[in-house]
């Protein structure tokens, strides 16, 4: 059994930002990474492979909603920390089925601050003093913006605007809740749109990258002028490093990228990319391939995340630009394609490669 000193749960750690994580952790640090992945369509197996033969990270197919499964995880590794990424996440999804992201991001979060809850009390105090629960969540929950409006701070009021956004909104008032009701030391994170290695093709930059890549429409909602604050993934992941290391218990820090660019401006910056580094013959450039497609509904026009807490308190700044990490994430796509084309999935293999499929058909995401 793993001690409080060196053992963290990670949930949803077979994710795209949970992934990323883990490995950041397990790979730079010694600490044991207990991993809980429910590994359903967005949760691969794959991307832990790095961590294959670690002795310092255990992958656990489970949901956080199993009460017995999470008491006995807990009860069995002793961790020092929970870092809380499971969540479905895909707007368009949460459209469709709402429910869905009502059962996992709302029930499934409240089930586990509760096991965390019984386990954290049963700390003796050094212990309990020394523990943190931290909850990624999104800027999502913030609304939209105007075009002229000052980035979101954590004393922004929330107005969800999609289904996902609310259920999300919901988990952050419940950590809250836990904290003030309680006292367990949880934090919050809510970070901007992220990309890089590892993100499941059904949002915006994938999308664009493989559809363009296997000559298909790249599709882009409405006039392409919504705008997001980009970040790429390892530099949230250091943020979360940070919190869970010197963040304040009861506390939201807003995670960013300082980085605002329409859909458009991303898409185009990727067909120019992939001229330089795939030029396809039969195309003179790309950007051809843009398709603007029916907005769905809803679409919150822009979001943009003030880090000036963060960056303050706990000294962070992103690391990457939007050009060098966009740059690194299409050379890591152009280099693991069979990531993508196989489909595979860690006891799922009857999705097999319907997954590509589906994904090819798509609209963009942000």
């Amino acid at each position: 059994m793993m001690g409080l000193e060196d053992c963290i749960l990670v949930t949803g750690g077979a994710g795209f930002i949970g992934s990323n994580f883990v490995r950041q952790l397990a790979l730079t640090s010694h600490t044991f990474v207990v991993n809980l992945d429910k590994l359903t369509y967005a949760g691969n197996a794959q991307n832990l492979q790095s961590l294959k033969d670690s002795s310092k990270h255990v992958l656990v197919r489970g949901d956080i909603g199993d009460r017995e499964l999470v008491k006995s995880l807990l009860t069995r590794y002793s961790p020092r920390a929970v870092v809380h990424f499971a969540a479905e996440t895909h707007v368009d999804r949460s459209i469709l089925e709402p429910e869905r992201f009502i059962r996992a991001n709302v029930t499934g979060s409240l089930r586990l601050l509760e096991q965390v809850r019984n386990y954290w009390q049963s700390l003796p105090q050094v212990d309990r003093d020394s523990f943190r629960f931290v909850h990624i969540s999104t800027d999502e929950v913030y609304g939209s913006l105007g075009p002229t409006e000052p980035a979101f701070t954590e004393t922004r009021a929330y107005a969800p605007n999609s289904p996902y956004a609310a259920s999300k909104a919901a988990s952050d008032h419940l950590v809250r809740a836990y904290h003030h009701t309680y006292g367990l030391p949880t934090i919050i994170s809510n970070c901007s749109n992220n990309y890089g290695p590892h993100q499941f093709p059904e949002k915006l930059i994938p999308v664009a990258i493989f559809n363009a890549l296997y000559g298909k429409p790249v599709p882009v909602y409405g006039d392409g002028k919504n705008v997001r604050d980009w970040l790429y993934v390892a530099d949230h992941c250091d943020a979360i490093k940070l919190i869970l290391q010197s963040g304040r218990p009861g506390e939201t820090y807003n995670v960013g990228g300082s980085c605002e660019k329409t859909n458009i401006e991303v898409v185009n910056t990727i067909c120019e990319l992939l001229d330089a580094l795939m030029p396809q013959s039969q195309l003179h450039s790309y950007n051809a391939l843009i398709e603007f497609v029916t907005d769905r509904p809803g679409h919150d026009r822009r979001y943009a995340m003030n880090s000036t807490k963060l960056q303050g308190e706990l000294g962070w700044k992103p690391l990457e630009s939007f050009h060098s990490g966009i740059r690194k994430t299409i050379q890591w796509y152009l280099g693991h394609r069979e990531w993508f084309r196989s489909g595979r999935r860690d006891g799922n293999p009857e999705r097999g490669s319907r997954i590509g499929l589906s994904c090819w058909k798509s609209r963009s995401i942000t």
